[in-house]
């Protein structure tokens, strides 16, 4: 089903993916709108690189297979049964971060032309957030 194609929660289950006393936030100018459009997963725990994810205001279609998509509030949105914060997302909406506050899974997506520095600080605000990127599929 689309749970299965996006997420490979069995993949780690005795691994904690995010340390839970580090301080975790969402960006709070990240809109429905600002995710709108086609995003590549390049790495993740939780959820394979390669995927592609296709955003509207209401819907997010994983490799064709759509599901409800829904804001929550300022970066913050559930889809799947799961509540995912958008961490960072770079001002031309290239390159976004995402996780699960409670470390269930997290990733980095880019629209397809992800720059070293867009990667380095997507990484780094993951990490600051208490992700192990050692978890981490892909580039």
């Amino acid at each position: 089903m689309v749970a299965a194609a996006l997420l490979t929660a069995c993949q780690h289950p005795s691994m904690e993916l995010r340390d839970q006393s580090a301080p975790v936030a969402s960006q709070v100018n990240v809109t429905a709108a600002r995710l709108t459009g086609t995003w590549y997963v390049t790495s993740g725990a939780g959820i394979l690189p390669g995927q592609v994810l296709k955003f509207t205001e209401n819907s997010l279609s994983i490799n064709g297979k759509t599901t409800l998509f829904k804001q929550l509030g300022p970066g913050r949105f559930r889809f799947l049964g799961r509540e995912i914060w958008v961490h960072w997302m770079d001002a031309d909406n290239r390159t976004a971060a995402l996780g699960a506050p409670n470390g269930e899974m997290f990733w980095i997506m880019d629209r397809g032309d992800a720059s070293g520095d867009r990667l380095r600080a997507a990484r780094e605000i993951l990490e600051w957030y208490g992700y192990d990127l050692k978890q981490m599929e892909g580039s």
